[in-house]
């Protein structure tokens, strides 16, 4: 992956157009969801890259920003979005790959700072994951009273466990309402993410995700 020096400089940050303010909301802690279709899958050993590579290009001629949900791979085409999943405690997280990388020996994935949050490898630097190219989705519904329909959603955790999915909606459970599981599913894994609220603007969302980043979680807005 090729470095340059870091420039400083303050980062607009922009989700589908909404202008947030890192006053109101750490940056780190809402995104919003896309997606693309390839497919394989992956293990070996993730680590993540961030301030020290900040604002500049990346392979892809991005600029990296450790605040979104990217990552760095050796072979897969550039605009890939993959499924990783923390082996250790089976938090998973959606990456498009940007850049090229990492070139330490036993690695398969360097993923952005906001990435590693998300599955919990901060603090420790590196773990085993699994790596899942996404080919195709399905989505089940379970639980609350969500019905389908346009709109957002506030995302607060994805786990290929669904044990993990499950205690996280009850202890959300307790303090808010509208909180359901939205399975998803590609040929190899079925994942389960913990939701909150349907909402017919970004706006909305947005006002739920800040209430949630402000109790510690940390979150992203998808569309519905």
């Amino acid at each position: 992956m090729k470095r340059f020096r870091i420039k400083r400089y303050h980062l607009l940050f922009t989700m589908f157009g909404l202008l947030v303010s890192s006053c109101t909301l750490k940056r780190a802690e809402i995104r919003f969801e896309d997606r693309s279709d390839t497919g394989t899958v992956q293990y070996g050993i993730a680590s993540w890259y961030g301030k020290k590579f900040h604002g500049n290009p990346t392979a892809s001629g991005e600029i990296y920003d450790m605040y979104q949900l990217t990552a760095a791979h050796r072979t897969l085409p550039l605009g890939t979005y993959v499924m990783v999943t923390n082996l250790e405690n089976k938090r998973s997280v959606e990456v498009k790959i940007n850049d090229r990388g990492p070139f330490v020996k036993g690695r398969i994935i360097d993923l952005s700072y906001a990435a590693a949050r998300g599955i919990d490898i901060v603090e420790k630097g590196t773990a085993r994951v699994m790596v899942a190219v996404l080919k195709r989705k399905t989505h089940i519904v379970t639980g609350g009273t969500m019905g389908s329909g346009r709109g957002f959603t506030v995302q607060v955790g994805s786990f290929s466990d669904k044990g993990n999915a499950v205690n996280l909606s009850k202890a959300l459970g307790r303090e808010m309402r509208n909180v359901y599981i939205s399975v998803f599913e590609t040929p190899e894994t079925r994942y389960y993410r913990v939701r909150v609220g349907r909402f017919p603007t970004r706006e909305m969302a947005y006002d739920m995700a800040t209430r949630l980043a402000n109790m510690g979680y940390s979150v992203m807005i998808a569309p519905r």
